[in-house]
């Protein structure tokens, strides 16, 4: 444990070493940090990062922070909280607990007895973790439908065909429902002024209601 005074330098270090980490794992001299730094914008030396690294340094502004963990392809997260290297970490001053919980606690993960009430932080971060759950189901379904109606049609035999062509049509069955799912979803975000993030491509004609078979009845 660190008192509140060391804390931040302690807490800096530990973000040194991971990024230490992740430069050699990548690869990288100190130099191409540095480079990788000001071709992002951001200006830096080789001597900025032995600094850091050596302990020299003892602050980290947050813009450094995250052209850093850019530079070195790692999520930023990851150089907070060392998960899967260190079992617990001083995520504040005198309070350890597991690097898990600590990194749950910063993404807003962190277990709750009761839902987050509506329009907190908390719930918000929650809308979208479910939209992007959606996505990736539609994502998903519809790519496997599209697969199998592509399957179907190139079959020479007429039997096996219509066998497979049944099918596909359960296969974009079950697409068209968890495309219809997102798009609700989508709609309720923005009914709170929520903006949804942008779609794939493939998944583009959900915010298209008009161009839907269903529409089209």
């Amino acid at each position: 444990m660190t008192s509140l005074d060391q804390w931040p330098a302690a807490f800096t270090a530990r973000v040194a070493r991971e990024m230490r980490e992740a430069r050699r794992a990548a690869g990288l001299t100190m130099a191409d940090v540095a480079q990788g730094c000001v071709d992002r914008g951001f200006e830096s030396t080789e001597q900025t990062i032995k600094n850091l690294e050596t302990g020299r340094r003892t602050s980290l502004t947050l813009a450094e922070f995250f052209v850093l963990a850019d530079v070195l392809t790692i999520p930023p997260v990851c150089l907070l909280f060392p998960l899967g290297r260190a079992a617990t970490v001083e995520v504040l001053p005198n309070r350890e607990v597991s690097t898990w919980n600590a990194l749950a606690w910063f993404t807003g993960e962190t277990p709750m007895e009761q839902p987050a009430p509506e329009g907190t932080p908390r719930e918000v971060l929650d809308v979208f973790r479910i939209h992007g759950d959606l996505v990736a189901a539609a994502m998903a379904s519809t790519t496997l439908a599209k697969e199998r109606r592509r399957m179907a049609s190139t079959t020479l035999d007429r039997e096996r065909r219509a066998t497979l062509l049944e099918r596909a049509a359960g296969y974009e069955e079950h697409a068209f429902e968890d495309c219809q799912e997102l798009r609700a979803f989508r709609a309720r975000m923005r009914d709170r002024s929520l903006v949804p993030p942008a779609l794939p491509h493939d998944l583009a004609f959900v915010d298209q209601p008009e161009n839907h078979p269903e529409d089209s009845e």
